[in-house]
């Protein structure tokens, strides 16, 4: 077996076991803990259009129960068959200029984080202008980790790392690759231009954000991705909706829902365009909207290629649903807002640490505040905003502070009359909004993520 290449190892050490290359790549994702690796993938790997690295090396030994002193040696075996064993040549110089121009990942990631960008930097720089399967690999593997803590970490740990690996994925499009890794890279940059969107989503600077989403959407085009093609309408439904062009919302998750997409992007656009259309008044769109966002998750044969920020988990469907039954209005649709909302605070509170998305659990909790405040219930209405009006303020974004004003505003209407305990929850709420607004990144302009430029597509 050590005198196998990768490949051919990797088939036999399959199909002893009776075993699809969607099997293998299941039984990887359960070790890792997340969806990240495909049948497909699973194939590059056997046809040796790709050669696993040593991260993913380890997973494979356990999926397989072989040491992975095995796999080591059979892609040192391939390497010295395709004429790769050389070493690569020295250029100290241009690397200490290559370390100095990198921007540090923030003193919360850690020392020994740090120290693994570094590596990871240097193998970029090794294909800076022809970059191999172990960069594209590196990238995606930071991608996922970023995807997935974005949702649980605060703004300030993640803008620059995204901004410094969006930045390395596009010089290595502007130098030269095969043409199967130029398609990965432009996936790798869809994504990372989205992250960007995102961020700037989060900090209410809309045109930025539409910019980010634009070159995302090119890359995706550029790779023929269907997946990022959808989730980047997404964003932009996100972008339209909070720039008050609900109409066009709706339309763009509508739009997005046309590609032939993987995983929970289905229900996450049909949730998009349900709340989109129940805030211009059609209920019968946004009920059949939210019926079809169900269907869509009942449907889910695939998981999603990418974790956190890219997926759609049923916690955030819940929050959605309840927005959207806010919106539709009447006594029953406020009564299944509150379920939603509850149903949505619960699985949030319930998932692991990373998973935790505290943008949509704060949300949730303003949305079941609201629904007891529509019913007439105040002290449910104080008693669940309690935990919002506890949370750190720089932690809130800024849909957060416009939710949080605008529930300002309601509790300030005639029908909740001037009563002493109305006027200091309504007091408390706008403290909360204008604190958080004060501490917001947005406010210096180091925060300010530039927009992204779309290198040439190569010739």
């Amino acid at each position: 077996m050590i005198d196998t290449g990768i490949g051919a190892l990797l088939v036999r050490l399959r199909t002893a076991r009776g075993w699809t290359q969607q099997r293998v790549a299941d039984e990887y994702n359960a070790l890792e803990g997340r969806a990240a690796k495909t049948g497909k993938e699973i194939g590059r790997y056997e046809r040796e259009a790709r050669v696993p690295v040593p991260y993913t090396r380890t997973y494979l030994a356990r999926v397989f129960d072989v040491d992975v002193a095995v796999l080591d040696r059979a892609v040192a075996v391939s390497k010295s068959l395709r004429g790769g064993g050389g070493s690569a040549p020295e250029r100290p110089r241009e690397w200490r200029q290559v370390q100095r121009s990198v921007v540090p990942v923030c003193s919360g990631v850690g020392a020994v984080s740090a120290d693994a960008a570094a590596s990871a930097d240097f193998a970029r720089f090794i294909a800076q202008r022809n970059a191999d399967e172990f960069v594209v690999e590196q990238l995606e593997a930071d991608v996922a980790r970023l995807a997935r803590v974005y949702v649980s970490h605060p703004l300030l740990e993640l803008y620059v790392e995204i901004k410094r690996l969006r930045d390395g994925a596009f010089e290595l499009l502007r130098g030269r690759q095969r043409p199967r890794q130029t398609t990965d890279l432009y996936v790798v940059g869809s994504r990372l231009c989205g992250l960007s969107a995102h961020v700037c989503l989060d900090l209410g600077d809309y045109g930025s954000a539409a910019t980010h989403a634009r070159t995302a959407r090119a890359c995706a085009e550029a790779a023929g991705h269907e997946g990022m093609l959808a989730w980047v309408r997404s964003v932009e439904s996100l972008i339209a909706y909070w720039t008050g062009r609900y109409e066009q919302a709706a339309q763009l998750a509508q739009a997005g829902r046309h590609h032939r997409a993987r995983g929970s992007i289905g229900a996450r656009l049909a949730s998009l365009e349900a709340r989109a259309l129940a805030v211009v008044g059609d209920r019968a769109g946004a009920v059949a909207a939210l019926t079809d966002s169900c269907r869509a998750r009942e449907a889910m044969s695939d998981h999603d290629e990418m974790p956190g920020i890219f997926s759609f988990p049923a916690a955030k469907q819940c929050a959605y649903a309840g927005t959207t039954q806010l919106a539709v209005g009447g006594r029953e649709h406020v009564r299944r807002a509150i379920t939603s909302a509850a149903a949505a605070i619960r699985l949030y509170k319930s998932a692991e640490d990373e998973d935790r998305s505290i943008g949509d659990l704060l949300a949730a909790h303003v949305d079941l505040a609201r629904g007891h405040l529509l019913l007439g219930d105040l002290d449910g209405t104080e008693a669940v905003l309690g935990f919002v009006l506890a949370s750190p303020p720089e932690r809130m974004s800024a849909s957060i502070v416009r939710r949080l004003t605008a529930l300002g505003r309601e509790l300030g209407g005639p029908q909740y009359g001037g009563a002493a305990q109305t006027v200091h929850l309504r007091e408390r709420l706008q403290h909360t909004a204008v604190l958080a607004a004060s501490t917001s990144p947005t406010a210096p302009t180091a925060w300010v993520v530039p927009p992204a430029r779309l290198p040439e597509p190569p010739t």
